[in-house]
């Protein structure tokens, strides 16, 4: 397998290489999320324009979750997602587990509004 130009890349930009490893979904909103404080490089806000290398942490927040990567592999084009796999080890702490749902009734669909009694039961159920 021949070497490319990608692999002897030093540093890339970090939004950049945000959007080729597929952790943001476009440049821009890598960039945005760059300018709003929720990318981090090595533990410090990060900079759209802060170079990337080999070595370091990113921590990306989006939709409420953060995912933190470390870089093994500077790529700056966005490529699939086998590839993109391999240029990072995901090091995100496993989420602890949701605690027990309260128990909600279920109705047949057509079943009309609840009895009296039916209501009963579905206060009981969830707390009220």
């Amino acid at each position: 397998m021949a070497t490319s130009v990608r692999d002897e890349l030093s540093s890339v930009r970090i939004d950049s290489w945000i959007t080729a490893v597929r952790l943001v979904k476009t440049r821009s909103l890598a960039s945005d999320d760059c300018k709003a404080g929720r990318v981090s490089l090595n533990g410090s806000k990060a900079k759209p324009s802060q170079l990337v290398q080999i070595g370091d942490t990113v921590s990306v927040r989006r939709d409420g979750n953060t995912r933190i990567v470390e870089v093994t592999r500077l790529i700056a084009k966005r490529v699939g997602a086998a590839v993109a796999v391999e240029c990072y080890v995901d090091k995100t702490p496993v989420a602890p587990p949701t605690g027990p749902t309260a128990a909600f009734a279920v109705r047949d669909r057509g079943a009309g509004r609840p009895t009296k009694r039916e209501r009963r039961e579905i206060g009981r159920l969830t707390g009220r």
